[in-house]
């Protein structure tokens, strides 16, 4: 029970983040940043660009992570180019975020270092 409560609390604080970063006519570095990352996670992408005024993402998803091997330099990594159109921002990011517990993890240090950088105010 109460792992589900703190789940829903993680999901919640990042969908209100979101729409925090989405606020803005325009949008500053560090909600940039934001976007990247979790698009990244979500899509399993080497590199990812926003184009907010043609509202499109273009990012290099790796197709294949046995090739990946941290102990060396990944010059080739069999990578997918995409090219997406979204219609709005806040519900194309939102659509990216993930309930799994690795996910989960990696969105409390967002919250965490967002919380740092720019005083969002997690609620109780």
């Amino acid at each position: 029970m109460k792992n589900s409560m703190l789940r829903r609390r993680i999901i919640t604080e990042m969908k209100k983040m979101i729409s925090h970063s989405c606020a803005e006519k325009k949008f500053e570095e560090k909600f940039e940043h934001l976007h990247i990352a979790i698009v990244k996670k979500h899509f399993n992408a080497a590199d990812a660009q926003f184009d907010y005024h043609r509202r499109r993402v273009e990012m290099e998803i790796v197709m294949n992570d046995e090739a990946y091997d941290p102990k060396t330099i990944n010059v080739s990594l069999p990578t997918l180019h995409a090219n997406f159109w979204f219609r709005n921002l806040c519900d194309f990011l939102n659509s990216c975020i993930d309930s799994d517990p690795k996910s989960l993890g990696f969105y409390v240090s967002l919250l965490k270092s967002y919380h740092k950088k720019d005083d969002f105010v997690l609620s109780a």
